[in-house]
């Protein structure tokens, strides 16, 4: 007798979890980050608020913060990106 094999955490669920866990370090610099999209090809789309929107260090928070800890933890993701 065979069991189904659980079914897998949707894929914006896993990211989502992730961003979660990131959040609060962007909070404590005045900012907050939302998951705006998973598409298609693994791009996330994500908009900053706060003291994130429109600061000089947001491209290097997103390279180095948030795309690699998303891609680290969720494989299948190929970029983040911002959108306004």
């Amino acid at each position: 007798m065979t069991s189904a094999a659980p079914s897998p955490t949707p894929l914006r669920e896993r990211v989502q979890t992730i961003i979660d866990l990131i959040r609060p370090a962007v909070q404590a610099d005045g900012g907050d980050i939302e998951l705006v999209n998973v598409l298609d090809g693994g791009v996330v789309q994500i908009r900053f608020h706060g003291a994130c929107h429109g600061c000089p260090s947001s491209t290097m928070t997103l390279q180095m913060g948030i795309e690699r800890n998303i891609r680290d933890h969720v494989p299948e993701i190929t970029s983040v990106v911002p959108v306004p």
